[in-house]
C-alpha cells in the first residue's frame, strides 16, 4: 500500500469541525467528475500532476477504468490550504450513470454539500438534474462547476461573447432546478451565483478553472483565457490559474462544515427529540457526545470481512466501543477504525463526530443502518429514499453445478454491497434471479461474478412487471385447512396518492401509529381504517379493520406474512404487486392457540386476498424509462423513428440553437439495444440518457401475451388461475 504523507495532518484536522468539508462530486454520466477529482487528489500530493486526469484515482475498479465510468462511489480525504489556515475535506466521487442512482443516494447521506459538475457543450442532462434533485432533497447545498469550456473554444469555436451567454443561460437553467427541488426554506440562499463564487468554470483535462474571486485574486479576465488558447498557450493556464486552488476555495467558502450542516439537516433526517442529550449532540456534532453513526456504504472484504463506511454524527468511533445497531436489533463491537483514502483504507485510532469513517466488527449492518451507543434510547434516521427501483432482471446459472454453493454466497455478498441488486430464487425452475436499475448494473453484477472466478450463463434481460386491480372485489370468505378460523377480506385499488406518499417515504412500515393515521386522513381516508393500517409492503397496504375480534393481536404476524407472499408474487403472473388496498373486514378464530398457529393462518389469509386480486379486473403495469435525445435537426426524423419503433411516446420537442431536445417515454422491454440503434440512425450524432419514470399500464393488446410468456418462463401454465381456485367451496 502507498504511503500518504500527509495522514498525521488529517488526523489533527478531524478534531476541528469547523475546518472540515464532507462534499460529494455529482454529474450527468461522463461530464467529468473522475477526471475532476483527480485535479483535487493531485493537490494533495496523493498522485503527480502530470496523471491527474489520466489515472482516474478513484476509479480503482478494472471495470470502471475499462468502461471509462464510475460504477461505486470512492471516498478521498484531502488537506487543502485557504487564506493561511489548513483545512479538511472528506471527499466522495459518485457514480453518474443512471443505473448506479442508488449510490449516489447512499453517498448524499455522509456529506453536507455537492459540487455539480455540468458538461459545458451537453448542459443539463436528464442525470443532472436527477442528482440534483437528491442532493437537495437530503439537504446537501450545491455549487457549480461548468466543465469543459475549452470545447467551447476550440471545437464549436464560440467567440467570449457568446460563451459567456452560454454560461448565463446553464446558470439559469440550474438555478431552475435549485428554486424546483430545493427545499424551500433554504431555495433562496443556495442559488448559485457568479459574483459571489459559487459558481466555477474551468477544464477537468487541461487541470485549470476560474471564478471571479479568483479573477480578482490572480487580476486575470476569461479573455485572457481565451487568448491563451487562441496562441496555443493553454499548457500555461493549469499553473497560471490550477483547477485545485479555484474549486477548493469554492467548496470552503461556500458549503457548510459538519456543525452548521448538521443543525439544518439532523431536524429534517432524524425524527428523535432535538432536545434530548443526543439530539443537542448531533446539533452541534460534538465527539464528546454519545456515539451515532449512519451507515452509508458495505464492502465484503476477503481478509477484514464486512466493512460499514459511513458518517459520525454525534460522539467519536474507536476500538473496543459497543454500538448498538437500531434496525438489526442487534449489539457488536468496533474491532478497527480506519479512513479511506481512494483504494486504501488507512487505520486510525479514533474519529470524531463530523467526520467519515470505516468500521470493522459490524456484521450485521446494512446500507442505511443507525449505529447508537449502548444505553442511549433513541430511533434511528430516516430511511433512504431510491429514486428508482430494480426494473430489468436476468437469470444467472454456474456454468459448472458444483459452484452453486459459491455462486450463492457471491450474489449475497454483492447484494448487502448493493441494496439496489435483488437476488431470489425462482422455485419452479431452480435459476437465481438477479434484479437491477438496468442493463448496465446487472451487467457489472455479471462482471463481479467473473472476477470472482466463476463462469456464469445469463438470460437475456427480462422485464420486471407488476400486477394490480382496478376495482373493489370481496369481500370474499377464507377458511383455515382445519375449518376452525374465519376471515372476510376485499381489495380495492390504492389511491394515487397515497402510492405517492409511500415512494416519497411520507408513509412507512415501521411509522408511529398515530402520524400515519393523520397522514391517511389529509389524503382523505375514513379515520377508522387510517387507524389501523398493520403492514405497508412496497406501494401495498393491509388493514385490520375488524372491531372486537378476540385473538386479532396474536395472529397479526401470521396475516402480514400472508399479505407478504401475496404482494411479492401476485396470482397473475407471480410478479410485484402494486397499489394494493387489502382490508380484513371479518374474522373468526379459534380460542385455543392450537388451533390457529401459522400453517391455519396464512393459508386462509393468502387465499382469499388472491381470489379477490382475480376479481378486481387485474391488470399488468410495466415500467417506462424517461429518454432525453439531444439531436441535430438534420437527423431529428432518424431519432423520431427509432423511438416510435419501439413504442415510444415523444411528450415534448425543444430547439436549443440547432439542437432539438426530444423528451419521450419508453418501454423498458424496448430499450434494449437502443444505443446501437440511434447511432446508426443518427450516424453517431445523438447524445442520450434514460432514467426510470413510472409503472404505467401495458395496452391491452400486449396484456395476454405478456402474462402468457411470463408465466412460461417461469415454469407455469399459460393461462392464470381463476378467482374461484382460491375460493372456499
Amino acid at each position: 500500500m502507498r504511503r500518504y504523507k500527509h495522514v498525521e495532518e488529517i488526523i489533527k484536522l478531524m478534531w476541528k469541525p469547523e475546518r472540515i468539508r464532507n462534499i460529494g462530486i455529482v454529474a450527468h454520466v461522463d461530464h467529468g467528475k473522475t477526471t475532476l477529482t483527480d485535479s483535487l487528489v493531485a493537490a494533495s500530493g496523493i498522485i503527480s500532476f502530470d496523471l491527474a486526469g489520466e489515472q482516474l484515482f478513484t476509479d480503482f475498479l478494472d471495470i470502471e477504468q475499462q468502461r471509462g465510468i464510475t460504477v461505486q462511489t470512492a471516498a478521498v480525504s484531502l488537506a487543502h490550504t485557504y487564506e493561511g489556515n489548513e483545512y479538511l475535506i472528506n471527499l466522495l466521487d459518485t457514480p453518474g450513470h443512471v443505473d448506479f442512482s442508488g449510490d449516489v443516494t447512499r453517498a448524499l447521506r455522509a456529506i453536507d454539500g455537492v459540487i455539480v459538475v455540468m458538461d459545458a457543450v451537453e448542459g443539463i442532462m436528464p442525470q443532472t438534474e436527477t442528482v440534483t434533485r437528491q442532493a437537495l432533497q437530503e439537504r446537501t447545498k450545491p455549487v457549480l462547476f461548468i466543465n469543459k469550456v475549452d470545447r467551447l473554444i476550440t471545437e464549436l469555436k464560440l467567440s467570449p461573447e457568446e460563451i459567456q451567454a452560454r454560461f448565463a443561460k446553464l446558470i439559469t437553467k440550474f438555478n431552475e432546478l435549485i428554486r424546483r427541488f430545493a427545499p424551500k426554506d433554504v431555495a433562496a440562499d443556495w442559488m448559485v451565483n457568479v459574483e459571489n463564487g459559487s459558481v466555477a468554470f474551468g477544464s477537468a483535462k487541461e487541470k485549470w478553472a476560474i471564478s471571479i474571486p479568483q479573477m480578482k485574486k490572480k487580476n486575470i479576465s476569461f479573455k485572457d483565457i481565451y487568448q491563451a488558447y487562441q496562441e496555443g498557450r493553454q499548457a500555461e493556464l493549469a499553473k497560471l490559474t490550477p483547477l485545485y486552488e479555484v474549486v477548493l476555495d469554492m467548496v470552503i467558502r461556500h458549503l457548510p462544515d459538519p456543525k452548521a450542516a448538521q443543525q439544518k439537516r439532523v431536524p429534517v433526517l432524524w425524527k428523535g427529540d432535538i432536545e434530548s442529550e443526543i439530539g443537542k449532540a448531533m446539533l452541534s456534532a460534538d465527539p464528546n457526545g454519545k456515539l451515532c453513526m449512519v451507515i452509508t456504504d458495505i464492502v465484503v472484504d476477503e481478509q477484514a470481512g464486512v466493512i460499514s463506511t459511513g458518517r459520525i454524527f454525534s460522539g467519536t468511533v474507536e476500538k473496543g466501543k459497543a454500538v448498538k445497531l437500531l434496525n438489526a436489533k442487534q449489539t457488536s463491537k468496533i474491532q478497527q477504525v480506519s479512513i479511506y483514502m481512494g483504494p486504501d483504507r488507512v487505520i486510525v485510532d479514533k474519529v470524531p463526530a463530523g467526520n467519515i469513517a470505516a468500521l470493522i466488527g459490524m456484521k450485521e449492518a446494512v446500507v442505511g443502518e443507525t449505529l447508537m451507543e449502548e444505553g442511549v434510547d433513541a430511533p434511528g434516521f430516516e430511511e433512504l429514499r431510491y429514486i428508482s427501483e430494480p426494473v430489468v432482471t436476468v437469470a444467472i446459472e454456474p456454468k459448472n453445478f458444483q459452484e452453486l454453493p459459491k455462486l450463492v454466497d457471491r450474489l449475497n455478498k454483492i447484494a448487502k454491497e448493493d441494496p439496489n441488486i435483488r437476488v431470489k430464487i425462482n422455485e419452479e425452475t431452480g435459476e437465481y434471479l438477479v434484479s437491477g436499475m438496468g442493463e448496465v448494473h446487472l451487467e457489472i453484477v455479471e462482471y463481479k461474478l467473473r472476477e470472482a472466478g466463476l463462469e456464469v450463463k445469463t438470460s437475456e434481460p427480462i422485464v420486471v412487471y407488476r400486477e394490480t386491480v382496478t376495482k373493489h372485489a370481496g369481500p370474499v370468505e377464507g377458511k383455515s385447512p382445519n375449518r376452525h378460523n374465519r376471515f372476510m377480506i376485499s381489495v380495492e385499488p390504492l389511491e394515487p396518492e397515497v402510492i405517492k406518499a409511500i415512494e416519497d417515504k411520507r408513509i412507512t412500515d415501521d411509522q408511529d401509529r398515530k402520524e400515519r393515521a393523520a397522514l391517511l386522513r389529509e389524503l382523505g381516508w375514513d379515520t377508522h381504517l387510517a387507524r389501523n393500517v398493520i403492514a405497508v409492503v412496497g406501494p401495498n397496504v393491509l388493514i385490520n379493520a375488524t372491531k372486537g375480534v378476540q385473538f386479532m393481536r396474536d395472529v397479526q404476524d401470521y396475516i402480514i406474512e400472508a399479505f407478504k407472499n401475496v404482494v411479492e408474487e401476485g396470482p397473475l403472473m407471480r410478479e410485484p404487486c402494486r397499489g394494493l388496498k387489502v382490508i380484513i373486514e371479518d374474522a373468526m378464530l379459534h380460542e385455543d392457540s392450537v388451533h390457529r398457529g401459522p400453517a391455519q393462518i396464512i393459508p386462509a389469509v393468502r387465499r382469499p386476498i388472491l381470489a379477490c386480486v382475480l376479481l378486481g379486473d387485474p391488470i399488468v403495469l410495466e415500467p417506462l424509462l424517461k429518454l432525453e435525445v439531444k439531436v441535430p435537426q438534420e437527423f431529428m426524423g432518424g431519432a423520431t423513428k427509432v423511438i416510435q419503433g419501439r413504442r415510444g411516446r415523444i411528450i415534448d420537442m425543444q430547439t436549443e440553437e440547432d439542437i432539438i431536445v426530444l423528451q419521450a417515454l419508453l418501454p423498458v422491454a424496448n430499450s434494449f439495444g437502443l444505443a446501437a440503434d440511434l447511432r446508426s440512425e443518427t450516424e453517431g450524432r445523438a447524445i442520450w440518457a434514460t432514467e426510470f419514470a413510472k409503472f404505467e399500464k401495458l395496452p391491452p393488446e400486449l396484456q395476454q401475451q405478456v402474462i402468457q410468456n411470463t408465466r412460461k418462463r417461469k415454469g407455469l401454465k399459460p393461462e392464470p388461475p381463476k378467482p374461484e381456485e382460491f375460493m372456499e367451496k
